[in-house]
């Protein structure tokens, strides 16, 4: 009898959850996980163990590279970010198909990734890297303000900044600094970007992000998601499918994408590329080597697809069999921000009131009642509300309408506060309190970041 297929997942906190994978997997393939010694696997490692085998990492790579042998998957992939390297160098150690190694350095690596893609002429973002404090003067030199500092290798916008003032942004970069990882001396740690201006975008977000698929014919590009705007400094609140673009600017989106993909040397798998809407046309903010976050649920509830099935399946070498992915009507989703400022959740109120509005599908917490919650710039998501609408303006007041229902109680260092949850997202509308000045001027919506009242 011949046994299905073997799909090895190299899983940790990443684009989705243990559930969406077993709903994803069921009947692809047997599943086993290789999982590394993580506080987030720790609590998921009960679910992973009901979905397949659970093997742990060594972090050594000949030891890893050698289970991976022993254990015979015929295909392996992760969604994870933090674990793409591993990936690719436990697929070049088993011949499978994947990033090769090389690639998931430069789809890790944002100043690799940066230069990759000006050798190839595709974006000429100024950038340059910092191993220190130190660098910051010859960094500043070449990039110019306003610019963004940023780390080589991470997601979720965590320690992300803008910088607009040359004293400011000094002590910004050795605070930054000072919350990274060690590293050996000369590593570059942080990354300085120009910072690139979007064009008006009116209540809809400046920048898009395009979910392709890629495989020995090419790539194919399966959806182009619409975004909330940002809130200060790089958090992201939201997406919705069909995006808003006109179809050149489409067009445009999507041969940027094109070229970057080929630039890095993606050749296999589902990539998720950020893209930043100028006055000048369309420029990469950057190429991520997996899925997007949120995105399978997108599709799922837009279009009836499952993301992590196509996944498995072409990483199986199967047809994943999905093609565009441009749902008749507006669906959405929007994600409520934990504070910038450290706090506990004490409570969520008003959610089956949200629940109960017109055009809303759903809504879910992420954070549990007493969770603590760090604080910090990073994108850290409390709940989600989903739901469709017949237009993008009609998107925007039912969100609006969703969120004046809801409210969260936090217990802060000077003591409990209800914080309304439409300053807690996508268009704050209540006072906001950024975590440094920022120039006059920049003091607007865009500009706001902390979700607490004053």
């Amino acid at each position: 009898m011949t046994r299905p297929p073997r799909l090895a997942v190299v899983y940790d906190d990443g684009a989705v959850s243990p559930g969406e994978l077993g709903v994803g997997l069921a009947g692809t393939a047997d599943a086993v996980f290789l999982v590394p010694d993580s506080p987030h696997v720790a609590a998921m490692r009960p679910v992973l163990r009901q979905l397949g085998a659970v093997h742990g990492l060594t972090g050594d790579a000949a030891r890893d590279a050698a289970l991976v042998r022993r254990l015979a998957p015929d295909a392996i992939t992760t969604f994870s970010e933090l674990m793409i390297r591993t990936t690719a160098a436990l697929a070049e150690a088993a011949q499978l198909p994947y990033h090769r190694p090389a690639t998931a350095l430069l789809l890790t690596d944002k100043t690799l990734q940066r230069a990759a893609l000006r050798r190839a002429g595709v974006d000429d973002v100024r950038h340059a890297s910092l191993a220190s404090p130190a660098d910051w003067p010859a960094a500043l030199a070449a990039v110019g303000l306003p610019a963004v500092v940023k780390p080589v290798r991470g997601a979720g916008s965590r320690h992300t900044h803008p910088v607009y003032e040359e004293e400011r942004a000094a002590r910004l970069v050795a605070e930054v600094f000072a919350g990274l990882p060690d590293a050996p001396p000369g590593v570059p740690r942080l990354v300085v970007e120009e910072l690139l201006t979007g064009r008006p975008s009116g209540p809809l977000g400046d920048y898009v992000s395009v979910e392709s698929l890629c495989g020995a014919d090419g790539v194919a590009h399966l959806a182009v998601s619409g975004k909330l705007p940002l809130v200060r400094p790089f958090r992201e609140p939201g997406r919705y499918w069909p995006h808003h673009l006109a179809p050149a600017e489409e067009r445009a989106v999507l041969d940027l994408v094109t070229r970057a993909l080929g630039a890095v040397g993606v050749r296999h798998g589902l990539t998720h590329t950020e893209v930043k809407l100028t006055p000048a046309g369309p420029r990469i903010i950057e190429v991520n080597g997996r899925l997007g976050g949120h995105v399978n649920g997108l599709a799922r509830t837009a279009c009836g697809v499952d993301l992590v099935r196509a996944a498995a399946l072409h990483a199986l070498g199967r047809h994943p069999g999905v093609g565009r992915l441009r749902p008749g009507r507006v669906h959405f989703q929007h994600n409520g921000l934990a504070p910038t400022e450290p706090c506990r959740l004490l409570g969520v109120h008003g959610a089956a009131r949200v629940r109960a509005r017109d055009g809303v599908s759903g809504y879910r917490v992420f954070a549990r009642v007493g969770q603590r919650l760090p604080g910090g710039v990073m994108t850290r998501e409390l709940d989600v509300v989903w739901g469709i609408a017949d237009d993008h303006d009609a998107m925007v007041r039912l969100i609006r309408g969703a969120l004046g229902e809801l409210s969260y109680e936090f217990g802060f260092a000077d003591g409990p506060r209800t914080v309304a949850a439409a300053d807690c997202g996508a268009w704050q509308d209540g006072a906001a309190r950024p975590p440094y000045d920022a120039p006059a001027g920049r003091r607007d919506a865009d500009a706001r970041d902390d979700v607490t009242p004053r």
